[in-house]
């Protein structure tokens, strides 16, 4: 409504201030003609009637001699003669008391006013802020001889119309002024009688919970467009609360299948390791090894860190907890990992740590988990490779523990790299896909960071920087 006003307002303020100079221009023509038609009935008049000098263009001059100065103060006008050719005869104009300087008439008006139709020329032009208007036409003997130019130029003066406009805008800007300040008055209480009931609805709105109850809203006088909205939010309290003890029902049901996989995959990590670990004791085994005893208790030991792990994963799910809570201890982060790269067989393994011990704070049942986890995904990138490799590096940096691992497999693929740690996503047929972000959410419980260069056809390098304290 505000705007509308200004628009109206503005709009008929241009509207009137074209529409006054329009009136001007129209005004300031028709009496520039009234006056010139007077003045050429005049000195014809004088040529006919008046003169003892034979009408010629060489008497023009002595005819209107006198004679001129009259006829300009008379219509107002400056009166300028020429000959055919344009050479000024006589001019009505003192040099010293006006603006402008008569000269000879330019060729071009000469040659112009002879090819019109008319027989007239009308020009404008404003010199040091004073608009003229000027006509061109020729004098004629008694018997229609043209025997000279006639220049008729008017000043116009809008001074006075010019005054007016303002008057008229002050008053009508003071009209707009006063409807735009009740419109203002009009607008706010129009709208705070809207909002009123408005506001309730959204504070209710704002206080609208998924797991609480809700209440609905009553109001006592509305406009029927406000009681639409209010049965409209009642009836969504009502849908809500069916559909919150929906949910709720489909939440604990997601909830026990999330967690059964992840169970299921917890349990499957140190499964494969436990396999890989009786498999090669069983194809090594030898009675008669005089380091049988080391031998034995090395797998004993093997078994029981992998039995460990698969015991916290059961407890935390009989707890309904989730898994296996951090331990943080001192542990010596090169032998943990030789630990946990010692389950796999594969020749294409190499471990190269940097530094011959290492310390950090962490948990090693996790620590080995993240290794176990990365190692695995390489053996499976590189199980085409005619030469597979796959490096292990540890090493240290300021305050952190940087841990990578490197491939020569085939890489992943653009596509999927935004994918690699979401649940749920794998690009192998088996398995489903919950290592990586599960891994992702051990060390980002550390407060460290894990991140991947992978180009498809060369290989992979994961990257893992875990915080010493």
């Amino acid at each position: 409504m505000l705007f509308l006003v200004l628009l109206a307002s503005i709009l008929i303020l241009v509207v009137t201030v074209y529409q006054y100079d329009e009136q001007t221009k129209d005004y300031n023509i028709q009496r520039f003609e009234r006056k010139e038609a007077i003045t050429k009935q005049i000195i014809d008049l004088e040529l006919s009637n008046k003169t003892t000098y034979a009408v010629k263009t060489e008497n023009l001059e002595k005819i209107f001699k006198e004679r001129i100065y009259e006829i300009s103060s008379i219509n107002k006008l400056n009166i300028a003669i020429y000959n055919l050719k344009g050479k000024l005869l006589k001019s009505s104009i003192a040099a010293a008391f006006e603006k402008i300087d008569v000269q000879p008439l330019t060729q071009e008006i000469v040659k112009e006013l002879a090819q019109n139709s008319n027989h007239r020329i009308l020009k404008n032009k404003e010199v040091e802020g004073t608009s003229y208007q000027t006509s061109y036409t020729y004098i004629n003997d008694s018997k229609f001889k043209r025997i000279g130019i006639l220049e008729l130029q008017f000043t116009q003066d809008n001074s006075e119309i010019e005054h007016e406009l303002r008057e008229f805008i002050s008053r009508l800007s003071l009209v707009y002024l006063v409807m735009f300040l009740i419109a203002i008055a009009f607008a706010y209480f129009l709208s705070s009688y809207i909002t009123r009931s408005i506001k309730t609805i959204s504070d209710k709105m704002q206080q609208t919970r998924l797991n609480e109850r809700n209440e609905k809203i009553i109001l006592d006088t509305a406009s029927s467009e406000i009681e639409v909205l209010v049965d409209a939010y009642n009836s969504m309290i009502d849908q809500l609360e069916e559909s919150a003890a929906k949910l709720a029902k489909s939440e604990r049901e997601q909830a026990w299948r999330e967690m059964a996989k992840q169970v299921a995959h917890e349990i499957k990590n140190p499964l494969t390791p436990m396999r890989l670990t009786v498999q090669s004791f069983q194809r090594k085994f030898n009675p008669e090894d005089n380091n049988i005893k080391e031998k034995l208790a090395e797998y004993s030991q093997t078994l029981i860190q992998q039995i460990d792990v698969m015991s916290s994963i059961a407890s935390a799910f009989s707890d309904f907890a989730k898994m296996p809570s951090q331990k943080k201890e001192e542990i010596e982060v090169i032998s943990v990992v030789k630990f946990a790269l010692d389950i796999f067989n594969e020749k294409s393994i190499a471990y190269q740590p940097k530094e011959k011990e290492l310390y950090a704070f962490l948990d090693k049942t996790q620590l080995i988990r993240i290794v176990t986890n990365l190692v695995k995904n390489a053996i499976q990138a590189t199980d085409k490779e005619e030469n597979p490799l796959i490096n292990v590096f540890v090493f240290s940096e300021k305050n952190n523990l940087k841990l990578e691992v490197t491939d020569n497999g085939k890489g992943i693929a653009d596509n999927v790299k935004e994918l690699i740690f979401e649940p749920k996503f794998t690009t192998k047929s088996s398995g489903m896909g919950l290592g990586l972000g599960m891994i992702k959410n051990i060390i980002e419980a550390y407060d460290g960071t894990i991140s991947f260069v992978s180009k498809e056809g060369e290989g992979t390098v994961f990257t893992v920087v875990l915080p010493k304290k």
